[in-house]
């Protein structure tokens, strides 16, 4: 009885995401010739949305951003079943890209996002597979958005419910900024995988190796103890990324600016790695983040993102 409920709930679901998508293909169309720009990450919501989008019978192309700090598998089950999705090289690399700001990325300075993985789409309607479930901060986001410029990171949301009154509101809206769907927001981790095993959907195998998130290796926005285990399945990343460090070292002595404890690349990798609360320093004397703010003010907003994206 329990598992018939799952799946009645699991077919609402569906059957809105197919509404959602069909609803708007018109506004997709009038911005894009080749309708939805879907945001294919290789991750397990990617390729829910994706056969959801085949389902609804839609026009639309995905695209995958390489950030050049992607599991290699990712990268190859990408290739070998989602053919059809267009891959897009960055301008620049994650090891070019950590000189150039003269700072590690961290959970308050993500410009590698920005640069590496949120920079297509424009001009299109964009489809992302976004769900609350993920994190607090995605709690105020809506099914469909508009997501405006120049604006207080309050009001760039444009929150919604599935009607005729958001598709209006969406369509005639003259402000400037990025549409976006998120056709499976209110669905759960199981939901996602009731769907993947009712339609054979195929999705990478670090899922079954016991990775949950398939993100940037080394991303400060997932868990000390995945990026331990990151580091230690791929040395040669850890070995890449604190090349990077040093370099960037070399940079902001040129600049003239102070090294604080940052000596070398090593010691920049041990603070990133081990850094963060008292519970996960094992170096002494590394940088907390009242340090960073002090040492490398330059680089300091005091907003959330605690880095100024014009450095």
């Amino acid at each position: 009885m329990e598992q018939l409920c799952l799946f009645d709930s699991l077919k609402e679901k569906v059957d809105r995401a197919i509404r959602l998508f069909q609803t708007f293909e018109e506004m997709a169309l009038r911005m894009s010739q080749k309708g939805y720009y879907l945001a294919f990450s290789g991750g397990k919501d990617s390729v829910v949305i994706y056969r959801l989008a085949q389902m609804a019978g839609i026009h639309f192309e995905a695209h995958h951003h390489l950030t050049t700090v992607d599991p290699p598998e990712l990268v190859q089950f990408i290739r070998r079943d989602y053919p059809q999705v267009v891959i897009d090289r960055p301008a620049l690399s994650m090891w070019q890209l950590i000189p150039k700001k003269q700072i590690p990325p961290t959970r308050k300075a993500r410009y590698c996002c920005e640069v590496l993985k949120e920079c297509g789409g424009e001009g299109c309607f964009t489809v992302t597979g976004v769900r609350w479930q993920e994190s607090a901060g995605r709690a105020n986001r809506g099914f469909a958005e508009i997501l405006g410029r120049n604006v207080k990171k309050r009001q760039e949301i444009y929150l919604n419910c599935d009607n005729d009154e958001l598709r209006r509101q969406v369509e005639t809206c003259v402000m400037k900024g990025k549409r976006v769907l998120n056709p499976i927001l209110d669905w759960t981790e199981e939901d996602v995988w009731l769907f993947i095993r009712k339609y054979q959907v195929p999705y990478c195998e670090l899922y079954d190796q016991g990775f949950r998130r398939l993100g940037c290796i080394g991303c400060p926005k997932a868990s000390f103890k995945n990026r331990v285990r990151e580091f230690e399945r791929y040395p040669g990343y850890q070995k890449a990324y604190i090349r990077a460090f040093e370099r960037m070292v070399q940079v902001r002595r040129e600049a003239g600016k102070t090294d604080g404890n940052w000596t070398s690349g090593e010691a920049v990798f041990h603070w990133w790695l081990y850094g963060g609360s008292k519970s996960e320093s094992q170096i002494d004397g590394q940088m907390e983040w009242k340090d960073l703010y002090e040492t490398f003010p330059e680089h300091c907003t005091g907003r959330e993102e605690g880095i100024d994206m014009a450095a």
